[in-house]
C-alpha cells in the first residue's frame, strides 16, 4: 500500500488530491470531511474511496504492464466491498490481463457475481493472446450455455484462438454460427474468418468470405494478401495488391511486406522494384522488417548488390537485419562475404543466432573448410549458447562429405540427437558417389528409400554409384527395381521472364508454342 501512495501522489500534486490519495491508503485511518465536489465517492462508514481515481490507476498499470499499483487498487477494492461492482472487476481483469496475470483475471472473472458482455469479451480475448485457445472455446460455449448476450467482438476474438490452433472444424461452426445470427459480414468477424481458413490452408473458403464482404478494411485486405503468401500463391497476392490500389487503398506495412515476400517466391525482380518504390511513397523505408524483406527478396531475384546496398543504407540492424544479408550472400555462394559479415555481426554487439550459424556453416561447406565448420560449430553451442537443430547437423555432414571424411559424415548422423532427414541421406549419398564409397551408399540409399519410397532419384544416384564402380550386376538389379516400382524421376523445370511474360520449361519438353524457334 505504501507504492500505491507514493504512485498516487507522484500523479497528483495538488494539496486536496494529495489528501484523496492519503484517504485512499489502506493504511490510513484518519477521518476526512466529505469533499466539496462530491465527485465519484463511496462512503463506507468513516472512510472515503475514490472510485475514480481507484480507474484510473487500473487503467494507468494495464497501459504500463506494472501490477504492483493495479494489485493495491485490487486490495482496497475489497477491503471496501467492491467485489460486486461489474465495471471495478472488468477493470481488474483488463489490467491483470495486459500485466500477464492471466490465472488472476481468470480468478476475478470466476467470482464476480454478474458479468457483462465487456467481461466476457475481456476474458476470453486475454485467454486467447496467452495461447489458451482451447480454454477460451470453453468459456464461450459456457457463455452461450447462460444465454450471455455477445457482440462482433466476440465471434472474433473465439476466431482468433481458433486461427492459432488451426482449429478448422470449429473455425468452420463459429462461421455457420454467424451465418445464423447474421454476423458473416460483420467487416470484423469475416476479418477473422478469412484469417482462419487461411492459416489452416484452405485458402479458397478465405477467398470466398472476403469476395462475399460488403464492407473490408486495411487488416481485412492485409490479411487476405497474407494468406495469398501464406500458402504459396504469390501471382494471386500481387493481383489483389493491384486490386486494391485501383479502388484508392492506402497500403500498410504489412500489405507492403507481404507483397515483397510474393516477389521473392516468384523471383520477380521488376515487381519486386515496383514495390521498392512505393516503400519511399508510403514511408515505410526505414521499417526493420520490412527492409529485411526488401533484402530476402533481392538475394531471391539475384541482385545480391542492391541487397547490400540496401543493407548499407539503415544505421540501425537489429539481428533480423544481419541474418537477412548473410543469408543472402550464402544463397549466392559468396562463401568469403558470409564469414566476413559474420564476424562484423559480432563486432557490433550482435549475438548470432541458428539462422546465421546456418549460413556460415554453408559457407564453409562450399569452400571446403573442415575446420573452420568444426570451429563454427562448436563455437555456437560453447560461446552463444545455440542449441543446434537438425539442419545445422546437416550442414556438418554436408562439410564431412565434400571433404571426402565420409565414415565422420556416417558417424556424425547415428551419434547425434535427432533422426536423419532425407536430406542428409541424399548429402551422404551424394558424397559416396563423388568418393566412391558404395558400400556405405548402399546404407544411405536404404534409409532413402524408407523415408521418400517414391522419390525415384535415390534409385537413380545408387544405380550410378554402382555403375562408377563397374557393379553391373548391381545397377542391373537397381534399375530393374525401378522399372517395377513404376516410379518416375521429377523431371527438371526453368523459366525465364520475356516482355513482362513468364517462360516456363521442362526437360525435354516438345508441346510449347515456341518449340520451333527454341531448337532452330
Amino acid at each position: 500500500m505504501r507504492t500505491l501512495r507514493r504512485y498516487k501522489e507522484g500523479l497528483y500534486n495538488s494539496t486536496t488530491a494529495q489528501i484523496y490519495c492519503r484517504k485512499f491508503s489502506a493504511t490510513g485511518n484518519a477521518k476526512a470531511d466529505r469533499p466539496r465536489d462530491q465527485e465519484c465517492l463511496l462512503w463506507l462508514g468513516t472512510s472515503a474511496t475514490h472510485i475514480s481515481l481507484l480507474h484510473q490507476i487500473l487503467q494507468s498499470s494495464a497501459r504500463t504492464g506494472a501490477p504492483m499499483e493495479g494489485k493495491a487498487c485490487h486490495a482496497q477494492s475489497i477491503r471496501v466491498g467492491l467485489q460486486s461492482d461489474t465495471l471495478t472487476s472488468n477493470m481488474l481483469i483488463n489490467m491483470y490481463s495486459k500485466c500477464g496475470l492471466h490465472n488472476c483475471a481468470r480468478k476475478v472473472f470466476d467470482e464476480m457475481p454478474e458479468r457483462s458482455l465487456v467481461s466476457w469479451n475481456t476474458m476470453i480475448g486475454s485467454l486467447a493472446r496467452n495461447g489458451e485457445e482451447q480454454e477460451a472455446l470453453s468459456v464461450f460455449v459456457r457463455m452461450q450455455r447462460e444465454e450471455n448476450q455477445f457482440s462482433e467482438f466476440t465471434v472474433s476474438s473465439v476466431l482468433f484462438a481458433c486461427a492459432a490452433k488451426c482449429a478448422v472444424f470449429e473455425c468452420k461452426q463459429l462461421h455457420a454460427f454467424a451465418i445464423k445470427v447474421a454476423m458473416v459480414l460483420n467487416v470484423y468477424v469475416g476479418t477473422a474468418l478469412l484469417d482462419v481458413y487461411s492459416k489452416a490452408g484452405l485458402i479458397k473458403d478465405a477467398s470466398f468470405v472476403f469476395e462475399l464482404m460488403p464492407e473490408r478494411s486495411d487488416v481485412t485486405w492485409s490479411s487476405m494478401v497474407a494468406g495469398y503468401v501464406q500458402n504459396g500463391l504469390y501471382e494471386e497476392a500481387l493481383v489483389l495488391l493491384h486490386r486494391a490500389r485501383m479502388i484508392g487503398l492506402e497500403h500498410n506495412q504489412f500489405t507492403i511486406s507481404s507483397a515483397i515476400c510474393a516477389c521473392a517466391g516468384l523471383a520477380a525482380l521488376i515487381e519486386g522494384k515496383q514495390v521498392h518504390a512505393l516503400l519511399f511513397k508510403t514511408g515505410f523505408g526505414l521499417n526493420i522488417y520490412i527492409v529485411s524483406s526488401l533484402i530476402d527478396m533481392y538475394s531471391k531475384c539475384g541482385s545480391i548488390g542492391e541487397a547490400y546496398t540496401v543493407f548499407q543504407g539503415m544505421e540501425d540492424r537489429n539481428t533480423i537485419l544481419w541474418n537477412a544479408m548473410i543469408s543472402g550472400f550464402s544463397r549466392h555462394a559468396c562463401s568469403l562475404e558470409v564469414m566476413i559479415l559474420f564476424e562484423k555481426m559480432q563486432q557490433a554487439g550482435m549475438l548470432p543466432s541458428e539462422v546465421a550459424y546456418i549460413s556460415v556453416l554453408t559457407a564453409c561447406s562450399h569452400m571446403g573448410l573442415v575446420e573452420s565448420g568444426r570451429k563454427y560449430f562448436n563455437l555456437m553451442i560453447t560461446e552463444h549458447n545455440v542449441s543446434p537443430n537438425v539442419v545445422h547437423y546437416a550442414c556438418m555432414v554436408d562439410i564431412f562429405g565434400r571433404s571426402g571424411l565420409i565414415l565422420e559424415a556416417h558417424n556424425l548422423i547415428e551419434n547425434m540427437p535427432f533422426d536423419a532427414t532425407a536430406s542428409m541421406w541424399g548429402s551422404l549419398l551424394a558424397s559416396c558417389r563423388i568418393h566412391g564409397n558404395f558400400h556405405l551408399a548402399e546404407i544411405a540409399a536404404k534409409h532413402l528409400s524408407e523415408i521418400e519410397p517414391n522419390n525415384a532419384g535415390n534409385l537413380i544416384l545408387l544405380s550410378n554409384i554402382y555403375a562408377a564402380n563397374n557393379k553391373w550386376e548391381e545397377v542391373a538389379r537397381t534399375r530393374k527395381l525401378l522399372k517395377e516400382s513404376e516410379l518416375k524421376k521429377e523431371r527438371g523445370k526453368s523459366w525465364i521472364e520475356i516482355k513482362d511474360k513468364v517462360q516456363s520449361f521442362m526437360v525435354g519438353e516438345r508441346k510449347h508454342p515456341r518449340i520451333a524457334e527454341i531448337y532452330s
